[in-house]
């Protein structure tokens, strides 16, 4: 079982930058696959950027070139480094965790994923 808290959202201008923490309890960090996920008002739920046990990532498209995950074992927390971001990206941000590498086709499917946390607030200002 693996528990997972969100920390590092807040209020941003266009064009700054926020560096998203997903820290994580028990003793199997290293063997879960932790993926992102955001919820903004009045739309369904959508993946992120997800890294794998191995270190694979998958990322949507309108965040390629701005956003970079990451995981630090050690530390047993995952990243989400926001860069360039525009108001569209203003939503409620989750992390994600399951024990099995989603594939490439599959790793934004919300029910993939066993674990979430509660999520941290993202808002972008024009």
């Amino acid at each position: 079982q693996v528990q997972l808290v969100e920390s590092g959202g807040g209020l941003v201008q266009a064009g700054g930058s926020l560096r998203l923490s997903c820290a994580a309890s028990g003793r199997t960090f290293s063997s879960y696959c932790i993926g992102w996920f955001r919820q903004a008002p009045g739309k369904e739920r959508e993946g992120v950027s997800t890294i794998t046990s191995e270190g694979r990532t998958y990322q949507s498209e309108y965040v390629k070139g701005r956003f970079t995950i990451s995981r630090d074992n050690d530390r047993k927390t995952a990243y989400l480094q926001m860069n360039s971001l525009k108001p569209e990206d203003t939503a409620i941000y989750y992390c994600a965790a399951d024990l099995l590498d989603p594939k490439e086709t599959g790793w934004d499917v919300t029910e993939f994923y066993d674990h979430w946390g509660q999520g941290t607030q993202v808002t972008v200002s024009s």
